[in-house]
């Protein structure tokens, strides 16, 4: 969590605005490096396009078309704090930042009186910037909603979690939700090269080794404050030796992480990855989650482990077991919801469930043989008592005559062709008796019995 601007204390200092900071040596470098305007502002176009309410609030030329609360909504590292910054000092704003850990109902209220105050007496608007107002109850979300209806403070509110299921109906009908994006590469990238040449940052004095800086941005994972706190680390520890350039090393030991060794385009990422599926595939949990630790502590991204675990899910085991796909998408699904790394949670349940999961891969080998034999140039004409007969004129050329609604049947199976005449005794699907598809196993032949008239095998 970043550093409060404004503490409970009773010696606490005055709150201190985004130039004050930038300006102060001693400062953390990814509070040096806040933008000062949302043109310096990295990624999040979509919340950031003109005539956007963060845009309307900066510049604020009629506060009746400004909205008087924002939910911020987005993983850490994304600039929640740096975009109520950047609001905060357009229009010369007071700026007073309070974290839902450390504030009480009682605090709160003091906070929204000062500001009432100082709007009244001097016409200067205050932004109160709550950081992960998840954490604030009910009531301390009660006492907000004054402030904001009447437009005593600018309420911006920052969360990693699901606004519509962590804040209260009244609060968020009377805001605006903005979510923000993990940071793409490219941005990131910009980030880390301002820090190293402005003067606000390292000003030139260090430079990154190619390897180094994929190895910073892979532990980032995304996360703009926790490359820049990287950086600085690494920066420090290349200067105590009398050293201008970050190497791979030297920013493995300032941020201790072996793992940066892992080459996410290189050997290491593919070896690690195939690893990976084939332990899951082997039924070999402790093996899976051991290769689902070093992804995750290299900087893989999630949503790439996800996927892969998806589709390990219809591969590996099938209709063996048909909830463990659900188990994998509902973890992707969850990995996109919370980040990191409360994220590694449901990845890790779908890995175990995967791994010790009964194992067949029949159903996508069944559309392979299907595709093969598509290739091949088989398949005739759809038989036509199957073909649409919806259309005017289409029972004029025998569409769907003869067709057999299977409902109608017994047990809901119709005596019936289905597959084109050049493929009509094709057998692409073969479960194995494994799992639940065992079931199937027991179940088909007498489906193609009744189906197709084949024989059952003694």
């Amino acid at each position: 969590m970043e550093e409060d601007l404004f503490t409970l204390s009773g010696d606490a200092p005055a709150p201190r605005t985004l130039s004050e900071g930038n300006r102060d040596h001693r400062a953390p470098l990814a509070v040096r490096m806040r933008p000062r305007s949302l043109e310096e502002v990295v990624g999040q176009h979509k919340v950031l396009d003109p005539g956007s309410p963060l845009r309307r609030l900066v510049a604020a030329d009629d506060a009746r078309t400004a909205p008087a609360s924002v939910i911020l909504w987005g993983p850490p590292g994304t600039g929640k704090t740096t975009l109520a910054y950047v609001v905060a000092t357009s229009g010369d704003r007071e700026f007073v930042e309070v974290s839902a850990v450390l504030a009480g109902v009682k605090e709160l209220r003091e906070v929204i009186d000062r500001a009432r105050s100082r709007l009244r007496t001097t016409g200067r608007e205050t932004v109160l910037f709550v950081d992960e107002v998840h954490r604030f109850s009910k009531s301390q979300q009660d006492a907000l909603l004054p402030s904001v209806e009447n437009r005593w403070v600018t309420l911006i509110a920052a969360t990693t979690e699901n606004p519509f299921f962590s804040v209260i109906s009244p609060l968020l009908s009377r805001s605006i939700v903005l979510t923000l994006e993990s940071l793409a590469t490219e941005d990131l990238e910009e980030l880390v090269e301002r820090a190293l040449t402005d003067e606000r940052g390292l000003g030139g004095e260090i430079t990154l080794t190619d390897e180094a800086r994929s190895a910073l941005l892979r532990l980032g994972g995304g996360d703009a404050r926790k490359i820049l706190t990287s950086l600085e680390a690494a920066a420090g520890a290349a200067l105590m030796r009398g050293a201008h350039e970050v190497d791979a090393d030297t920013l493995a030991q300032a941020v201790d992480r072996a793992a940066l060794r892992y080459d996410r385009d290189g050997d290491q990422h593919y070896d690690v990855t195939s690893a990976f599926i084939k332990s899951m595939r082997g039924s070999d949990p402790d093996a899976a989650l051991h290769y689902l630790a070093r992804m995750i502590e290299a900087g893989e991204d999630p949503r790439f482990i996800a996927r892969r675990v998806v589709i390990a899910a219809s591969e590996e085991v099938g209709m063996a077991d048909p909830q463990a796909l659900q188990v994998a998408v509902a973890a992707m699904q969850a990995v996109q919801m919370l980040g990191m790394p409360e994220g590694r949670i449901p990845l890790a349940q779908a890995v175990v469930h995967i791994a010790t999961a009964p194992k067949s891969n029949r159903s996508y080998q069944a559309l392979d043989a299907a595709i093969a034999d598509v290739r091949a140039g088989k398949g005739a004409s759809v038989p036509a008592h199957l073909r649409d007969a919806h259309y005017g004129g289409a029972k004029s050329l025998g569409h769907g005559e003869g067709y057999r609604y299977a409902h109608d049947a017994p047990h809901g199976v119709a005596r019936q062709q289905y597959l084109p005449d050049d493929l009509a005794d094709a057998h692409y699907y073969e479960p194995t008796a494994r799992g639940a598809e065992g079931q199937i196993a027991r179940s088909l032949p007498e489906l193609r019995r009744i189906v197709r008239g084949e024989e059952l095998s003694s």
